[in-house]
């Protein structure tokens, strides 16, 4: 493999890395670091890009991506669940007043974020309907 793909691959996997980490800890976010890794695996292996995709973690992040519809309202609620639950934990576990506050600060400002991403339209079928 020539050094530039070399380069694309190995920032890749960190991205990957990173995004996957995005989805336990509620202050990192996942999208961008998917995202970024696709561009990366784009640039330097096709069976990489391809598994990212396709990957049931990870591919709908950039199919929602590509076609431009938005994340679907499940994936919005279950986001800010999972991120109030984490951080609600996170608060019991410092003492900190002051890292309270910061968790407090990135909850809103990370529920602002989720909140305000276009939401996918969900397509009602009936059964003689083609979907």
């Amino acid at each position: 493999m020539e050094p530039k793909r070399s380069v694309f691959f190995s920032l890749g996997v960190v991205l990957v890395g990173l995004g996957a980490v995005g989805i336990a800890l509620p202050i990192l976010p996942t999208t961008p670091f998917i995202l970024a890794a696709f561009f990366c695996f784009g640039k330097s292996s096709k069976r990489a890009e391809k598994w990212i995709s396709s990957n049931r973690y990870f591919g709908s992040y950039i199919e929602n991506y590509k076609k431009k519809e938005g994340i679907p309202l499940d994936v919005k609620r279950n986001s800010l669940i999972f991120l109030w639950f984490m951080l609600t934990i996170s608060a019991l576990i410092v003492n900190s007043p002051i890292i309270r506050l910061i968790l407090l600060i990135v909850g809103i400002c990370v529920s602002a974020h989720i909140l305000l991403l276009k939401t996918k339209k969900e397509t009602i079928c009936k059964k003689e309907d083609v979907c």
